[in-house]
């Protein structure tokens, strides 16, 4: 019987903290940037992302805008897929949809446009969402290994730039 218990508790814990999404992430944030490429200055920019309820179930405003003049703007949607696999995606409004999975705290996803992966992670943490663009050049490619079982061919691409930043919570 104890057993029975700890397992729906857990059961009902694990469905808790994807329950939070996207209600933890709703707000306005605000914060800097640094963009960081190799051989290149630090480069340090305004970020805010403005993520509020839509008059559609389970779709969501997910408005970005860079730059202190909040000239740059990305006025997107958040939208849910499937509820088991956490599956979101972010519409961008011209055709282009991003998929996005929710794995803890997160919201996280890739894609490739023109010869480049970006991975992204919007993660909340004590309060603060931390927000990262990983950006992979891919065609940068150089392959290693024997193409063997014991020594499979494995591709490595450059790290063409990394985005970091922690966003607060304004309203």
């Amino acid at each position: 019987m104890k057993k029975i218990v700890l397992l729906c508790l857990l059961a009902f814990a694990t469905g808790l903290c994807y329950a939070q999404f996207p209600q933890n992430f709703i707000g306005e944030w605000k914060g800097k940037l640094q963009w960081i490429v190799t051989g290149k200055p630090l480069q340090e920019f305004a970020m805010r992302l403005r993520i509020a309820a839509s008059d559609s179930l389970n779709r969501y405003i997910w408005h970005i805008s860079y730059g202190d003049s909040n000239k740059d703007t990305r006025p997107y949607m958040l939208s849910l897929v499937d509820r088991e696999k956490n599956h979101w995606v972010i519409e961008e409004g011209n055709g282009i949809n991003l998929d996005n999975y929710v794995a803890g705290n997160c919201l996280q996803g890739s894609f490739t446009v023109m010869n480049n992966t970006i991975v992204n992670n919007y993660c909340i943490e004590d309060g603060k969402m931390r927000v990262e663009f990983f950006t992979i050049k891919l065609a940068d490619k150089k392959t290693s290994g024997n193409g063997t079982k014991d020594s499979p061919l494995v591709d490595n691409y450059r790290m063409a730039g990394y985005q970091h930043g922690l966003l607060e919570k304004v309203r």
